[in-house]
Protein backbone atom coordinates (compact mmCIF):
# COMPACT_ATOMS: atom_id res chain seq x y z
CA UNK A 1 0.00 0.00 0.00
CA UNK A 2 0.78 3.23 -0.65
CA UNK A 3 1.83 4.87 2.86
CA UNK A 4 3.42 8.33 4.36
CA UNK A 5 6.06 7.89 7.17
CA UNK A 6 9.16 8.75 8.84
CA UNK A 7 11.72 6.82 9.50
CA UNK A 8 13.57 8.64 12.39
CA UNK A 9 12.43 11.85 14.35
CA UNK A 10 12.65 15.47 13.03
CA UNK A 11 11.24 18.04 11.29
CA UNK A 12 8.72 18.09 8.05
CA UNK A 13 11.36 17.12 5.86
CA UNK A 14 11.68 13.59 7.38
CA UNK A 15 8.11 12.65 6.15
CA UNK A 16 8.34 10.08 3.35
CA UNK A 17 5.78 8.69 0.57
CA UNK A 18 6.10 5.36 -0.51
CA UNK A 19 5.36 1.78 -0.53
CA UNK A 20 4.67 0.19 2.73
CA UNK A 21 3.20 -3.75 3.43
CA UNK A 22 -0.35 -3.98 3.89
CA UNK A 23 -1.53 -4.13 7.40
CA UNK A 24 -3.06 -7.77 8.59
CA UNK A 25 -5.87 -7.43 11.17
CA UNK A 26 -5.23 -9.11 13.98
CA UNK A 27 -8.18 -11.20 15.92
CA UNK A 28 -11.24 -8.43 16.60
CA UNK A 29 -9.91 -5.95 14.21
CA UNK A 30 -11.05 -4.41 10.73
CA UNK A 31 -9.45 -4.23 7.82
CA UNK A 32 -10.28 -0.29 6.21
CA UNK A 33 -9.68 1.53 3.27
CA UNK A 34 -9.12 4.61 3.59
CA UNK A 35 -10.66 7.68 2.38
CA UNK A 36 -9.83 10.69 4.56
CA UNK A 37 -7.12 11.39 7.41
CA UNK A 38 -6.64 14.38 9.51
CA UNK A 39 -4.08 16.25 10.22
CA UNK A 40 -3.71 17.06 14.27
CA UNK A 41 -0.89 18.68 16.01
CA UNK A 42 -0.31 15.40 17.84
CA UNK A 43 0.75 14.06 14.52
CA UNK A 44 3.34 16.15 14.19
CA UNK A 45 4.15 16.04 17.93
CA UNK A 46 4.63 12.97 17.44
CA UNK A 47 6.98 13.08 14.39
CA UNK A 48 9.29 15.25 16.45
CA UNK A 49 9.73 12.94 19.57
CA UNK A 50 7.55 14.97 21.94
CA UNK A 51 5.83 12.26 23.48
CA UNK A 52 8.37 9.89 24.21
CA UNK A 53 6.74 6.75 23.01
CA UNK A 54 8.82 3.90 21.75
CA UNK A 55 8.01 3.37 18.37
CA UNK A 56 9.28 1.30 15.74
CA UNK A 57 10.11 2.76 12.48
CA UNK A 58 9.25 3.16 10.02
CA UNK A 59 6.59 4.88 11.65
CA UNK A 60 2.88 6.02 10.20
CA UNK A 61 1.43 9.00 11.93
CA UNK A 62 -2.13 9.46 11.72
CA UNK A 63 -4.56 8.93 14.68
CA UNK A 64 -8.12 9.95 13.23
CA UNK A 65 -9.94 8.78 9.54
CA UNK A 66 -12.84 7.80 7.33
CA UNK A 67 -12.70 4.99 4.97
CA UNK A 68 -14.72 1.52 3.71
CA UNK A 69 -14.23 -1.73 5.55
CA UNK A 70 -12.00 -4.16 3.35
CA UNK A 71 -11.90 -6.92 5.93
CA UNK A 72 -15.30 -7.19 8.78
CA UNK A 73 -15.69 -8.21 12.00
CA UNK A 74 -18.52 -7.89 15.29
CA UNK A 75 -20.75 -5.25 13.60
CA UNK A 76 -19.10 -4.45 10.31
CA UNK A 77 -19.05 -6.08 6.79
CA UNK A 78 -17.15 -5.33 3.86
CA UNK A 79 -18.15 -2.53 2.30
CA UNK A 80 -19.81 -0.56 5.48
CA UNK A 81 -18.85 3.00 5.37
CA UNK A 82 -16.55 3.78 8.99
CA UNK A 83 -14.78 5.99 10.78
CA UNK A 84 -12.57 6.06 13.89
CA UNK A 85 -9.67 7.17 16.05
CA UNK A 86 -6.63 5.36 16.36
CA UNK A 87 -5.36 4.12 20.18
CA UNK A 88 -2.09 5.21 21.24
CA UNK A 89 0.75 5.09 20.53
CA UNK A 90 -0.69 3.17 17.39
CA UNK A 91 -0.94 5.64 14.63
CA UNK A 92 -1.60 4.67 10.55
CA UNK A 93 -3.76 6.79 9.42
CA UNK A 94 -1.51 8.37 6.56
CA UNK A 95 -1.68 5.68 4.37
CA UNK A 96 -4.10 3.48 2.44
CA UNK A 97 -5.37 0.99 4.26
CA UNK A 98 -5.27 0.20 8.51
CA UNK A 99 -6.25 -2.54 10.72
CA UNK A 100 -7.89 -1.41 13.39
CA UNK A 101 -10.02 -2.52 16.53
CA UNK A 102 -13.85 -3.38 15.87
CA UNK A 103 -15.25 -2.05 18.86
CA UNK A 104 -13.88 1.65 18.60
CA UNK A 105 -14.72 2.09 14.88
CA UNK A 106 -18.14 3.95 14.41
CA UNK A 107 -20.51 4.08 11.09
CA UNK A 108 -20.04 6.74 9.08
CA UNK A 109 -23.42 9.40 8.78
CA UNK A 110 -24.49 8.71 5.03
CA UNK A 111 -25.36 12.80 5.16
CA UNK A 112 -21.20 13.38 5.85
CA UNK A 113 -18.57 12.99 3.60
CA UNK A 114 -15.44 10.99 4.41
CA UNK A 115 -13.72 14.05 4.16
CA UNK A 116 -16.13 15.57 6.86
CA UNK A 117 -15.78 12.43 8.77
CA UNK A 118 -11.98 12.75 9.24
CA UNK A 119 -12.52 15.83 10.12
CA UNK A 120 -14.15 16.11 13.26
CA UNK A 121 -13.26 12.72 14.71
CA UNK A 122 -10.47 13.44 17.25
CA UNK A 123 -11.36 16.95 17.54
CA UNK A 124 -14.95 16.05 18.35
CA UNK A 125 -14.10 13.07 20.40
CA UNK A 126 -11.52 15.40 22.34
CA UNK A 127 -13.78 18.64 22.42
CA UNK A 128 -17.02 16.25 24.08
CA UNK A 129 -14.50 14.27 26.47
CA UNK A 130 -13.10 17.55 27.45
CA UNK A 131 -16.67 19.92 28.19
CA UNK A 132 -19.29 16.82 29.22
CA UNK A 133 -16.75 14.44 30.69
CA UNK A 134 -13.98 16.68 32.39
CA UNK A 135 -15.26 20.15 33.05
CA UNK A 136 -19.32 19.19 33.58
CA UNK A 137 -20.15 22.00 31.55
CA UNK A 138 -23.62 22.88 32.56
CA UNK A 139 -26.29 25.38 31.11
CA UNK A 140 -25.66 29.07 32.61
CA UNK A 141 -21.79 29.25 32.75
CA UNK A 142 -19.03 31.21 31.51
CA UNK A 143 -16.45 29.48 29.56
CA UNK A 144 -13.52 30.66 27.98
CA UNK A 145 -11.93 28.68 25.30
CA UNK A 146 -8.32 29.08 24.03
CA UNK A 147 -7.49 29.12 20.37
CA UNK A 148 -11.25 29.31 19.23
CA UNK A 149 -10.37 29.15 15.53
CA UNK A 150 -8.48 25.78 15.52
CA UNK A 151 -10.34 22.55 15.29
CA UNK A 152 -10.66 21.31 18.26
CA UNK A 153 -11.26 24.54 20.48
CA UNK A 154 -14.10 25.32 17.33
CA UNK A 155 -15.62 22.27 17.85
CA UNK A 156 -15.52 23.30 21.50
CA UNK A 157 -17.20 26.80 21.12
CA UNK A 158 -20.74 25.13 19.69
CA UNK A 159 -21.28 22.41 21.40
CA UNK A 160 -20.74 25.02 24.91
CA UNK A 161 -23.11 27.00 22.85
CA UNK A 162 -25.31 23.83 22.83
CA UNK A 163 -24.90 22.80 26.13
CA UNK A 164 -26.52 26.37 27.04
CA UNK A 165 -23.17 28.23 28.33
CA UNK A 166 -22.03 31.81 27.78
CA UNK A 167 -19.12 31.11 25.39
CA UNK A 168 -15.90 33.46 25.51
CA UNK A 169 -12.55 32.79 23.09
CA UNK A 170 -9.47 34.06 21.81
CA UNK A 171 -8.68 34.67 18.24
CA UNK A 172 -6.81 36.92 16.06
CA UNK A 173 -8.94 39.37 14.38
CA UNK A 174 -9.14 37.53 10.89
CA UNK A 175 -10.82 34.92 12.45
CA UNK A 176 -13.25 36.50 14.78
CA UNK A 177 -16.36 36.20 12.29
CA UNK A 178 -15.57 32.53 11.89
CA UNK A 179 -15.69 31.99 15.55
CA UNK A 180 -18.44 34.09 16.20
CA UNK A 181 -20.69 31.72 13.64
CA UNK A 182 -19.53 28.95 15.86
CA UNK A 183 -21.53 30.35 18.34
CA UNK A 184 -19.04 32.64 20.33
CA UNK A 185 -20.75 35.03 22.68
CA UNK A 186 -17.55 37.05 22.97
CA UNK A 187 -14.14 37.46 21.21
CA UNK A 188 -10.82 38.25 22.42
CA UNK A 189 -7.78 39.64 20.10
CA UNK A 190 -4.98 37.81 21.34
CA UNK A 191 -2.62 40.01 19.68
CA UNK A 192 -3.92 43.14 21.55
CA UNK A 193 -6.22 42.52 24.03
CA UNK A 194 -5.46 40.92 27.79
CA UNK A 195 -8.09 38.27 28.45
CA UNK A 196 -7.05 38.13 31.65
CA UNK A 197 -8.85 40.90 32.29
CA UNK A 198 -11.33 38.63 32.88
CA UNK A 199 -12.39 37.34 35.96
CA UNK A 200 -15.26 35.02 37.57
CA UNK A 201 -15.27 32.51 35.25
CA UNK A 202 -16.66 29.03 35.72
CA UNK A 203 -14.33 27.22 33.11
CA UNK A 204 -11.55 27.54 30.77
CA UNK A 205 -10.71 24.62 28.21
CA UNK A 206 -6.74 25.34 26.93
CA UNK A 207 -6.01 24.23 23.58
CA UNK A 208 -2.89 26.38 23.50
CA UNK A 209 -0.45 25.76 26.02
CA UNK A 210 2.66 27.12 27.41
CA UNK A 211 2.23 30.52 29.19
CA UNK A 212 -1.60 30.90 28.11
CA UNK A 213 -2.20 27.96 30.02
CA UNK A 214 -0.66 29.39 33.28
CA UNK A 215 -2.30 33.02 32.59
CA UNK A 216 -5.80 31.23 32.43
CA UNK A 217 -6.06 30.15 35.96
CA UNK A 218 -6.17 33.80 36.73
CA UNK A 219 -9.82 34.38 35.09
CA UNK A 220 -11.50 31.36 37.55
CA UNK A 221 -13.61 32.31 40.26
CA UNK A 222 -12.97 30.50 43.52
CA UNK A 223 -14.00 26.73 42.73
CA UNK A 224 -13.78 27.11 39.06
CA UNK A 225 -11.71 24.70 37.25
CA UNK A 226 -9.09 24.55 34.10
CA UNK A 227 -8.75 21.30 31.81
CA UNK A 228 -5.96 21.53 29.12
CA UNK A 229 -5.10 19.37 26.22
CA UNK A 230 -2.43 21.80 25.45
CA UNK A 231 0.09 21.22 28.23
CA UNK A 232 1.33 17.41 28.24
CA UNK A 233 -0.26 14.18 29.33
CA UNK A 234 -0.46 15.52 32.91
CA UNK A 235 -3.12 18.30 34.44
CA UNK A 236 -0.79 21.54 34.63
CA UNK A 237 0.05 22.83 37.98
CA UNK A 238 -2.55 24.82 39.46
CA UNK A 239 -0.93 28.80 40.80
CA UNK A 240 -4.10 28.80 42.85
CA UNK A 241 -5.28 26.43 45.60
CA UNK A 242 -9.58 27.23 45.18
CA UNK A 243 -9.22 26.38 41.35
CA UNK A 244 -9.23 22.78 40.13
CA UNK A 245 -6.87 22.11 37.52
CA UNK A 246 -7.30 18.84 35.02
CA UNK A 247 -6.38 16.91 31.77
CA UNK A 248 -8.97 15.21 29.83
CA UNK A 249 -8.68 11.61 29.28
CA UNK A 250 -9.47 11.14 25.66
CA UNK A 251 -10.37 7.31 25.60
CA UNK A 252 -11.43 6.09 21.72
CA UNK A 253 -14.85 4.19 22.41
CA UNK A 254 -17.71 3.72 19.58
CA UNK A 255 -20.69 5.57 22.19
CA UNK A 256 -18.51 9.02 22.18
CA UNK A 257 -17.87 9.06 18.33
CA UNK A 258 -21.49 8.09 17.50
CA UNK A 259 -22.21 11.42 19.36
CA UNK A 260 -19.62 13.37 17.78
CA UNK A 261 -21.60 12.38 14.27
CA UNK A 262 -24.88 12.87 15.39
CA UNK A 263 -24.18 16.48 16.75
CA UNK A 264 -22.65 17.53 13.49
CA UNK A 265 -24.46 15.37 10.90
CA UNK A 266 -28.04 17.09 12.99
CA UNK A 267 -26.50 20.44 12.39
CA UNK A 268 -26.13 20.98 16.40
CA UNK A 269 -22.81 21.72 16.14
CA UNK A 270 -21.36 23.48 12.57
CA UNK A 271 -18.34 21.63 9.90
CA UNK A 272 -15.30 22.76 10.29
CA UNK A 273 -13.69 24.65 7.71
CA UNK A 274 -11.62 22.40 6.08
CA UNK A 275 -8.76 22.28 3.62
CA UNK A 276 -7.52 19.07 1.73
CA UNK A 277 -4.24 18.08 0.90
CA UNK A 278 -2.79 14.95 -0.97
CA UNK A 279 -1.85 12.45 1.05
CA UNK A 280 2.04 12.82 -1.06
CA UNK A 281 1.79 16.12 0.34
CA UNK A 282 1.66 15.78 3.88
CA UNK A 283 5.30 17.75 4.85
CA UNK A 284 3.53 20.94 3.57
CA UNK A 285 0.03 20.30 5.69
CA UNK A 286 2.17 19.19 8.99
CA UNK A 287 4.32 22.92 8.07
CA UNK A 288 1.06 24.85 8.35
CA UNK A 289 -0.31 23.17 11.43
CA UNK A 290 3.29 23.55 13.07
CA UNK A 291 2.51 27.45 12.38
CA UNK A 292 -0.65 27.09 15.05
CA UNK A 293 -2.40 29.97 13.18
CA UNK A 294 -4.61 27.61 10.91
CA UNK A 295 -8.78 27.99 11.29
CA UNK A 296 -10.82 24.68 11.28
CA UNK A 297 -8.81 21.38 9.94
CA UNK A 298 -6.52 20.17 7.42
CA UNK A 299 -7.44 16.48 5.70
CA UNK A 300 -5.43 14.48 3.78
CA UNK A 301 -7.00 12.27 1.06
CA UNK A 302 -4.76 9.13 -0.11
Amino acid sequence: MKACFFRKYGGPEVLECGELPDPVPAAGEVLVEIRAASVNAADWKMRRGEYGAKVGFPHIPGRDFSGVILEGAGHFKRGDEVFAVCEVPREGAYAERIAIREEIVARKPGRLTHLQCAAIALTGLTALVSLEDTLELRAGETILIQGGAGGVAGFAIALAKHLGARVITTASAQNHDYVRSLGADQVIDYRKDDFTRLSGLDAVFDTVGGEVTESSFKVLRPGGRLASVAAGGEAPPSPRPDVKSLRPKVNRDRPHLERVAALVAQGTVPLPAIVEYALSNAAAAHRVSEGRHLRGKLVLRP
